[in-house]
């Protein structure tokens, strides 16, 4: 049967029907606690016919040394930043992913954590927790104007829910969706620096790529609003450190809220830590049992698939066909989602 390394810890630390469906599989699996560095991964590399992965480093020299073995990628989750997708598709690896199985999920986790800043919840239920009744006076939503940076499933959530909460909305994106804009009362804007003018809750919700990287910088910092709160629950490396800092020493920010560091997990020394108007949660905004079951489900699907000689749900490369023989078993029973 196919050997299969298993790294995402959410998926194995979490019960549910998903862990049923790769044991009912019948591979012969091999788990780690990722996310792991492009250092473990060579070590592993040359020993699996697939990956079932998180958001370890999967470079090209990880996919060369694993070949000819290796058949397939399927990545837990959506962002595949941490995976070499050009490198994959020239040495014909196909990667497979999870699209539209954690968008409410990470909605809801990016209004937590919007709330967090404005009514300062963490700081006044650790007051509260030490003995301490003391009152710090917060800021409303209602009323606010969200700036949205993206227009994927996410952001769709987010907008909706900042809809709800009385908030203006606003958003940057490429690529528009004007029948969703207009159900929600969203409006565009011409340019990035537009939006951090007028926002005074940023929140991002754009993939990682060379393009986006640190597309909030010491550049356009000083176009945000004093008094702005950052919200990111996409990558920690869509914005300039230095930059952030400077914005928080100075009080320019009123806050920063985030799941998602440059560093995974943070070492001793990051300087975000434990700065008095930083909210920082460890990378948990589709970690509920519900989604690590649908995420975790969906992979798996695509795996069997995949291996059983079936098209996946979702592929995310184009690779030419390689012969194969097909696995003796069926794919999971999973029902992708609408």
């Amino acid at each position: 049967m196919p050997r299969v390394l298993v790294t995402t810890t959410s998926f194995q630390d979490t019960p549910g029907a998903h862990q049923k469906l790769l044991e009912s599989a019948g591979f012969d699996l091999v788990t780690e606690r990722g996310p792991l560095p492009e250092e473990r991964m060579l070590e592993l590399a040359g020993g699996f016919d697939a990956f079932l992965c998180g958001d370890d480093a999967i470079t090209r020299a990880v996919i060369s040394k694993s070949l000819p073995k290796l058949k397939v990628i399927s990545k837990y989750g959506i962002g595949l930043d941490k995976i070499d997708v050009p490198a994959a598709t020239e040495l014909g690896v196909p990667v497979l992913f999870t699209p539209g199985v954690n968008h409410t999920t990470v909605a809801e986790h990016t209004f937590g954590l919007m709330l967090a800043a404005s009514r300062n919840l963490v700081v006044e239920a650790n007051h509260v927790a030490a003995g301490r009744w003391k009152r710090i006076t917060g800021h409303d939503l209602a009323g606010k104007t969200l700036g949205i940076v993206g227009m994927g499933r996410i952001a769709h959530e987010v907008a909706i829910r900042g809809k709800a909460f009385g908030m203006k909305l606003i958003a940057f994106a490429h690529h528009w969706d004007d029948a969703f804009a207009s159900s929600v009362g969203l409006e565009r804007m011409k340019d990035l620096g537009s939006l951090l003018e007028r926002a005074d809750i940023i929140t991002l919700h754009t993939s990682f790529t060379p393009a986006t990287r640190h597309m909030l910088n010491a550049g356009n910092f000083h176009h945000i609003k004093k008094g702005a709160i950052i919200v990111n629950t996409a990558r920690g490396e869509l914005i300039e450190l230095k930059a952030l800092l400077a914005a928080l020493k100075s009080n320019h920010l009123l806050a920063y809220a985030a799941d998602v560091l440059d560093e995974e997990p943070p070492p001793a020394g990051h300087p975000l830590l434990g700065l008095p108007n930083v909210t920082l949660t460890p990378h948990i905004g589709s970690r509920t049992f519900e989604s690590v079951e649908r995420q975790g489900s969906c992979a798996v699907e695509n795996l069997t698939r995949f291996l059983a000689g079936k098209p996946p749900i979702a592929q995310a490369n184009k690779v030419p066909a390689r012969p194969r023989r097909a696995a003796s078993f069926e794919p999971t029973s999973f029902e992708p989602p609408k």
